[in-house]
């Protein structure tokens, strides 16, 4: 029989991530996700806010960015698998709940974040981020940008020689055919 279980959700964080280490040595965090619902009460005309709790575990590399990252409010997508976990309690109870093991998170943008200049993943200052006591963070950032402009000073030489050396043509629609491009190398250092 064949199956299938993937989960992707969009939500906010419920609590602070819960970060602890396996006796195997393996990183793990636990977060608390809240995804809102809204609709229309077709009885009464009202709007109604339903809201879905669940709890995430993430492991490996990504926990240790989730703790150091994340904190109670921010909004993430996590795409991973559902598990359904059941065990008896104290007075021998059954109890079970669903939770998701992650394979990705992405942090989103919160309201703070952009009002504050741009979203996750832009790079509107990077050197208000930097500790300028941090010699190895002030170095990397200045490697980059110089990898930076040199590849913008290589785009635009190229762009100029593929001006002057392939003239631009139409096509039959009265469009422009423009000339094949190399796919883009990659000139970081890592």
């Amino acid at each position: 029989m064949a199956g299938y279980n993937r989960i992707i959700m969009i939500g906010n964080l419920t609590r602070d991530p819960e970060y602890r280490q396996v006796p195997s040595g393996q990183a793990v965090c636990r977060l608390g996700l809240a995804s809102n619902r809204q609709y229309k009460n077709r009885q009464s005309g009202s709007m109604v806010q339903e809201v879905c709790y669940v709890d995430i575990d993430v492991w490996g590399a990504q926990a240790e960015s989730c703790r150091q990252y994340l904190q109670k409010g921010r909004p993430v997508l996590v795409e991973g698998r559902l598990k359904f976990d059941s065990w008896k309690d104290n007075e021998g109870q059954p109890r079970s709940k669903h939770s998701i093991v992650a394979d990705r998170v992405v942090f989103l943008s919160g309201a703070a974040e952009a009002t504050a200049g741009g979203s996750y993943g832009e790079r509107a200052d990077d050197s208000s981020r930097i500790d300028p006591n941090n010699a190895l963070e002030k170095d990397i950032m200045d490697q980059l940008d110089s990898i930076k402009s040199k590849q913008k000073v290589q785009a635009a030489s190229k762009a100029k020689e593929k001006k002057v050396d392939q003239p631009q043509t139409e096509n039959v629609m009265g469009g422009v055919n423009l000339p094949d491009e190399q796919p883009f190398e990659d000139d970081l250092p890592f």
